[in-house]
């Protein structure tokens, strides 16, 4: 019996993705753990691997969003029928068609219309326009759709699907404002623009999650803490450690990552993520790492940092890092992240606040070490001084506890021996 593809759950809270492109075509062999789909989450865009060996036997959604759970295809040996499933997934394909063309309109009954006319007037226009995204009187709409909506207070009821058979997708939402959709402009004549003065790059589901993230975190009640650190013992442990391993870069962000997490092992009420309902305290310190891929912003998760050395962090960010850059991240690799930094120091930016990763309660924003000239015992001596951002949800930390933090920070990298 032909085996069902189903759209698989990439991570936690995912409700829903986007086919890109198939990778094998209809009639195809798969094995099993073989490439089959490029799925677009609200995350990452990652290949997703076939579950069973055979023949492609039917793609059944060939590009767009799906609900997850949901039937994109059928493997199973050549010539076999698809299952009854396969039902389904024709009648969703003809009511999508029936949807994008018009139907054919009625014999005309002049009587009926004049009595129709006169009973409905100028609201069937905007009836109409909905009806098809209602079905026994529940509207009709993508799981991802709905938590948007959630998210920006927007009315499903007031948008016009534009998936199949009306159903409302994650795209109609997006376009619409927290008091519901813009209205629609009248047509108007295209206007010519010349070559080459506007490039116009539609948002990638990974960009539009940017967006309404950060959107989000800017509503956050947030305060932030700076403090200049002696990088001297910092900067020479790191030297240090890269003669003793000379098969991966350590950098400076690495030991960061590892002060972090054993601050965060000191100050535990600093590693949490806030909820609307309560607190989560984690047992472990994963430390996100911001890096600017190409698809824009992304957090991947170095595990257990307080557990690991500077070197073998090094080792997992390395990975991590590259992997970013070649948009071969999965979602299990930005999950369950409970702090971040984010290091422009070799931007050669001084300072700079971080805007917070959401559900997490804090970030650290690090800046460029300088050459700076201090007063130290009536003498003046040149230091390498790096400023460091905190930021926090003061919804989850506290001014005083957020301060304690950065403090075993500041003292673990002016003194690293007490951090490892």
């Amino acid at each position: 019996m032909a085996t069902e593809v189903i759209l698989p759950r990439l991570g936690q809270g995912m409700e829903a993705g986007t086919i890109v492109r198939w990778l094998k075509s209809e009639g195809e062999q798969v094995e099993k753990g073989e490439p089959l789909f490029e799925l677009d989450t609200d995350k990452v865009t990652q290949e997703v691997e076939a579950e069973a060996s055979g023949v492609l036997l039917r793609i059944a959604v060939a590009a767009g969003e799906v609900p997850v759970g949901e039937t994109v295809a059928f493997i199973g040996e050549a010539g076999e029928d698809v299952p009854a499933a396969d039902a389904r997934v024709e009648a969703e394909r003809g009511a999508a068609a029936s949807a994008e063309k018009p139907a054919a309109a009625p014999a005309r009954d002049p009587e009926r219309d004049r009595g129709r006319e006169a009973s409905v007037g100028a609201d069937a226009q905007g009836q109409s326009a909905f009806s098809a995204a209602i079905s026994n009187g529940r509207i009709k709409a993508s799981p991802l759709a709905r938590r948007i909506a959630r998210e920006r207070g927007v009315d499903l009821a007031s948008l016009r699907g534009t998936g199949p058979d009306g159903r409302i997708v994650a795209e109609d939402v997006e376009r619409a404002g927290p008091a519901g959709p813009a209205p629609a402009a009248a047509p108007a004549q295209a206007v010519p623009v010349a070559a080459g003065e506007i490039e116009r790059r539609p948002l990638s589901n990974v960009r539009k999650t940017i967006a309404r993230r950060l959107t989000q975190a800017w509503t956050v009640p947030a305060f932030m803490l700076t403090v200049q650190i002696d990088m001297s013992r910092a900067n020479a442990l790191v030297g240090g450690q890269r003669e003793l391993h000379p098969d991966v870069r350590i950098t400076v962000t690495d030991l960061l990552t590892k002060v972090c997490a054993q601050a965060l092992m000191r100050h535990r009420d600093m590693n949490v993520q806030f909820t609307d309902e309560e607190l989560l305290v984690f047992p472990s310190a994963d430390v996100g790492i911001a890096v600017a891929a190409p698809a824009g912003l992304v957090v991947p998760v170095v595990r257990g940092a307080e557990r690991l050395s500077v070197a073998e962090i090094a080792a997992v960010r390395t990975d991590l890092v590259g992997r970013a850059r070649d948009g071969k991240l999965r979602a299990e690799d930005l999950d369950g992240g409970t702090f971040t930094i984010s290091n422009l120091g070799m931007y050669d930016v001084d300072q700079f606040v971080a805007v917070l990763n959401p559900p997490q309660a804090s970030i650290l924003a690090v800046g460029a070490t300088r050459e700076t000239v201090v007063p130290r015992g009536g003498e003046l001596e040149v230091v390498p001084l790096m400023s460091v951002t905190l930021t926090c949800d003061h919804r989850a930390v506290d001014g005083a506890t957020g301060a304690e933090f950065l403090k075993s920070v500041k003292a673990f990298l002016e003194d690293p021996g007490l951090a490892l």
